[in-house]
């Protein structure tokens, strides 16, 4: 089955499972995509963060850019980066290289992101796809090129496959009908707050 159309706006909160840690975001529709809109406040690895994000996407749910700023411990960072849909993208106007393929940005903070491949490639119950994104990881805050592999176990679960470090990566996303995550295994949960606007409302 087909994941429900996405609605107009939608809010959701999100908190650790495995330490400290919240987010708050949306997703709204924009002329020509979607506009995601988040704020994280998470400590692992000795690091306590708190980041906010703006990533806008065109209506296949290609990433067209991302901006993320915040801190991390007593470090400022911030990272823009755009893209053409087509696979090339841009850190602050510049081309980079590394990340050629990609149709995906990753924050390896946020559950939100996982939504955008979900999306735009409508697996079928049954079905696996590649997926190359352009990763930020966390709490490296290092951006790099990852391979990843979604399969759609059933209606409302997909199983996410990487390799990271040289070690296989494992995980077991549960979703809403809209492909929100619900809940990444050992990670994340979906917490009371939920807001949907439909059509119509």
């Amino acid at each position: 089955m087909s994941l429900a159309p996405f609605p107009p706006a939608s809010s959701v909160a999100w908190r650790r499972l495995d330490v400290p840690g919240r987010e708050e975001a949306e997703i709204r529709l924009v002329p020509g995509g979607w506009h995601l809109s988040g704020r994280v406040d998470v400590e692992e690895a000795g690091h306590n963060a708190q980041f906010s994000y703006r990533i806008d996407v065109d209506e296949g749910w290609r990433t067209r850019s991302a901006l993320v700023e915040g801190k991390s411990g007593a470090r400022p960072f911030r990272l823009g980066l755009s893209a053409d849909g087509r696979g090339n993208w841009f850190r602050e106007g510049e081309p980079v290289p590394a990340l050629a393929g990609a149709l995906d940005v990753d924050l390896g903070f946020t559950p939100a992101t996982n939504t955008l491949p979900i999306r735009r490639l409508g697996l079928a119950v049954g079905e696996s796809a590649p997926v190359a994104s352009a990763w930020l990881r966390f709490p490296e805050l290092r951006l790099e090129r990852l391979e990843q592999v979604y399969t759609r176990e059933s209606e409302r679960s997909f199983r996410y496959r990487a390799e990271v470090n040289g070690e296989p990566f494992v995980a077991r996303l549960d979703v809403d009908e809209f492909g929100r995550v619900v809940t990444y295994e050992g990670l994340w949960k979906m917490s009371a707050l939920d807001s949907v606007t439909r059509p119509g409302d």
